[in-house]
């Protein structure tokens, strides 16, 4: 199969890139190299160096590649620049999908999988994970963003034929998060642990998170190849964890470290908690995590302790 990802020198979608050519499908990959890395990208992936905001480009590489599937991974994730600068986020995130519909529609794409943010699209949640039948409340541009972009998978889907599937993620984690450019709570806490380093816990650290490992929400982006059509899914699983805790599982991993845990003022209009009901998941791609957060944790951490081993970082 002829697949295109778009974001593919990140953090999720390289990963995702070498499963696909691993399973022997032909893999293009868009990037901007914005926050990606021309180093994550497979040597037997096809390479353009991109952004999904141009939308000339996009129509030339789309016809030279005549992909069947898309997979959408390139988008502004930062929630905090989106609420900074919520013209960026949009045109990123909005028009860079709708450049990537259009394209696909005009080249004869038959499916698009999309990464979508249901730690962000569902808002606060309450003692029981949402389902996907539960009214959106994005607190921020970027949730909407992701929610606007479903509307216009549906309309595509419903309109031209193009089928869709979109994994609502929840906090993503694994070997090649960036704690700069990608930044997510493992990776910066993952690498403060190895600087020896404190950690900063905005609030008491009782927040709630639901973690799951990149290598799942990979096995959930090959499922979607095949099963899935026209449907919203959720990707997590639904057993959050405190910030606190977070800290300690990372500390019982690295027990040489330091690091204290230093709390600073909550951050204004922070989720208290957010975890996802998966049964959808199980029941339409038969997909569940499979990666304990203890054993995730320990991978992360060995994937940082050996890029710091090799670039002396």
């Amino acid at each position: 199969m002829k697949i295109l990802v778009s974001g593919g020198a990140g953090f999720i979608g390289s990963n995702i890139a070498d499963r696909y050519i691993q399973e022997g499908h032909s893999v293009a990959v868009i990037d901007n190299l914005s926050s990606g890395k021309k180093e994550n990208i497979n040597p037997k992936a096809r390479f353009y160096e991109a952004d999904v905001c141009d939308e000339k480009r996009i129509s030339e590489i789309f016809k030279l590649e005549k992909p069947e599937v898309v997979n959408h991974h390139a988008a502004q994730i930062d929630v905090r620049k989106s609420v900074a600068a919520p013209v960026f986020d949009a045109n990123v995130n909005i028009v860079g999908i709708i450049n990537i519909l259009e394209a696909s529609k005009k080249n004869g794409v038959k499916k698009v999988i999309f990464a979508s943010s249901g730690g962000t699209i569902y808002g606060e949640c309450g003692d029981a994970p949402p389902d996907e039948s539960a009214k959106p409340n994005p607190l921020s541009p970027y949730g909407i963003s992701k929610l606007c972009s479903e509307y216009y998978l549906n309309y595509y889907a419903k309109t031209y034929g193009i089928k869709f599937t979109s994994l609502r993620y929840t906090n993503v984690y694994g070997p090649r998060q960036d704690p700069h450019g990608e930044a997510g709570v493992v990776a910066i806490f993952s690498e403060r642990l190895l600087n020896g380093d404190d950690v900063f816990i905005y609030g008491d650290g009782e927040q709630m998170r639901d973690y799951v490992y990149v290598g799942d929400v990979v096995r959930a982006n090959l499922l979607s190849l095949e099963a899935g059509d026209d449907e919203i899914i959720n990707i997590g699983t639904s057993l959050p964890i405190s910030v606190n805790r977070l800290f300690e599982l990372l500390s019982l991993q690295w027990k040489d470290s330091v690091s204290k845990a230093i709390n600073k003022p909550p951050r204004t209009g922070e989720l208290f908690k957010s975890f996802l009901n998966i049964n959808r998941a199980k029941r339409v791609i038969n997909w569940s995590p499979q990666v304990k957060i203890e054993d995730g944790l320990k991978k992360t951490l060995l994937y940082f302790k050996s890029r710091k081993a090799r670039d002396g970082i």
